[in-house]
């Protein structure tokens, strides 16, 4: 089976927000990220590179039970960098969700003013996502959290790592293996792990590129357009794989359509999917 290459990489996570300057007051002053543009009705921000695009929709509600993001995660490039995340949130009393250690990373949960989860993780290196058998080691267990905040060591923090990027999209669906098999036969990932009710799914051997659960239930439909949701999800890929992808999508009857060079689609819950060459 024709796969996805190891060199892809999110553009950024497009959001519906109710209050933009609230959404990005959050993004900056607890998530650390840097303002790249702002119009009025929308803003981008990220580290080095843009990470996120809030789009203004006055009102919208928050809607949870629902198909669409279960989080976003953003990742850093040293568990350093994670340790400082760790002490700035508990500095300025972040309402954090959740914290794990998940043997392939360690990851912080929260979620922004609108409801949308937001993880801040980073991996361990690959040699120890695997036992001594081989065995993928993908799990959940409590997080060293004192052990990460010895790392902090006081420095002052100011925002994200530069090289800090979207790691991971978690999708929250109602069918998991209706969406393996969109995700795996005709996008191209491959399976990682499954656990109840969930299924991590990747390209180049990564621990997950995309997470799908149905945790909410196998009823759910698509988020409402009065609601804050998940609007799009970019994903950035050589020309040729993007070749080979409109093929596969052609053979299963996608429907799909051209954007300049990218290609944009629908998977079974709606969600949208811009497929792109690199910047």
């Amino acid at each position: 089976m024709t796969t996805l290459p190891a060199d892809i990489a999110f553009g950024p996570i497009c959001l519906a927000v109710a209050d933009l300057s609230r959404s990005v007051a959050f993004y900056q002053d607890v998530l650390g990220l840097r303002l790249h543009g702002h119009d009025g009705r929308q803003a981008v921000l990220g580290a080095a590179a843009p990470l996120v695009r809030l789009v203004a929709q006055p009102g919208a509600r928050p809607v949870q039970r629902a198909a669409g993001l279960y989080h976003v995660a953003l990742r850093v490039p040293q568990r350093a960098d994670l340790a400082d995340v760790l002490a700035h949130l508990l500095a300025i009393d972040a309402p954090l969700l959740g914290a794990a250690d998940h043997i392939v990373s360690e990851a912080l949960y929260l979620a922004d003013p609108d409801g949308h989860g937001i993880e801040i993780y980073h991996d361990r290196p690959r040699s120890a996502w695997y036992d001594a058998r081989g065995r993928f080691l993908l799990t959940t267990q409590p997080l060293d959290g004192n052990g990460l905040l010895a790392l902090a060591g006081g420095r002052r923090w100011t925002h994200l790592a530069d090289a800090s990027d979207v790691g991971h999209v978690h999708l929250q669906v109602g069918d998991v293996a209706a969406h393996v098999g969109f995700y795996t036969d005709v996008i191209g990932f491959a399976v990682m792990a499954r656990i109840a009710g969930a299924a991590f799914i990747a390209a180049g051997g990564y621990h997950h590129h995309l997470g799908l659960n149905d945790w909410a239930g196998r009823d759910l439909a698509a988020a409402p357009a009065d609601a804050a949701r998940l609007l799009e999800v970019a994903l950035c890929m050589p020309a040729a794989a993007l070749d080979a992808l409109a093929g596969r999508l052609a053979q299963a009857g996608v429907a799909h359509a051209a954007d300049g060079a990218a290609l944009v689609c629908h998977d079974p819950a709606g969600n949208r999917w811009v497929f792109r060459p690199p910047a």
